[in-house]
């Protein structure tokens, strides 16, 4: 029997969820059919999200969270375990960037975004995944980037904490793949968001992203949920280690012209 690609009766926790990609997946994952608690620092994002879930149907949560505090990331499983029963998927998606030269970038700030992106995937992995090894069944999926391959200019700290990333998401697999937990990761390309959308319209560096994706447009939010669905799902029972690159052909890209 071929396994669908739905997500009916799971529940989801994505961590970063409430703003651009996260909460792009995270309502994803509630139109496929997951109960689903997006959590982030904002607790008025996290309403305004929860609330957002709640329409398509579903059950979510209020709980605020920062992957820097090891015990509120312990405050949500517990909440999300007495609400929902069970956690099957968990979505680490918080994260930090900030372009600078490397010569002199401040070391705090270095530290700053390997504790937020690289450290902070570790801590969601680890407050979650004895739930899951224990019941022998678990979906994670950390988020990477196209820095995680290849540099891009003047955020050094970025791309180290997203290559971390990566390696982190094999490791895991390797040591959970035997007690039915899938780890893999997916890493977009160049997508707009509320953020960035000034950078990718009116300056250099947007132009360059643009030219060097051969679709030659930006991707929508939306369009990485199916990759986070598949990954959630019973379908991609067999695929863990992976790093699934989402970005309209840019890794691929040599001349275009």
């Amino acid at each position: 029997m071929t396994a669908s690609i739905h997500l009916e009766g799971k529940s989801a926790v994505v961590i970063g969820g409430t703003s651009g990609i996260g909460r792009a997946m995270a309502l994803g994952l509630a139109n496929a059919g997951a109960d689903v608690a997006a959590s982030s620092r904002r607790i008025e994002q996290v309403n305004e999200t929860a609330a957002a879930i709640e329409a398509t149907g579903r059950k979510s949560l209020r709980v605020a969270s920062d992957v820097c505090d090891h015990n509120s990331l312990e405050a949500l499983r517990d909440a999300a375990l007495k609400a929902f029963g069970k956690v099957d998927i968990l979505i680490n998606c918080a994260g930090k960037t900030k372009r600078a030269p490397t010569i002199n970038f401040p070391e705090s700030e270095w530290n700053d975004i390997l504790e937020t992106n690289l450290t902070g995937t570790l801590r969601g992995c680890q407050t979650f995944a004895p739930h899951m090894l224990q019941r022998k069944y678990g979906r994670i999926i950390n988020i990477a980037s196209l820095s995680t391959f290849v540099a891009l200019y003047e955020v050094a700290a970025y791309a180290a904490s997203k290559a971390g990333v990566a390696s982190l998401t094999k490791s895991l697999a390797i040591e959970w793949a035997q007690h039915g937990v899938t780890v893999n990761a997916i890493a977009p390309g160049v997508f707009r968001t509320a953020l960035n959308s000034n950078l990718l319209d009116n300056s250099e560096r947007g132009k360059e992203f643009l030219m060097r994706t051969p679709m030659r447009r930006f991707g929508k939010v939306e369009e990485l949920v199916g990759a986070a669905i598949f990954l959630a799902s019973d379908a991609a029972s067999f695929v863990t280690g992976e790093v699934l690159v989402v970005d309209g052909g840019f890794l691929a890209s040599g001349v275009n012209q």
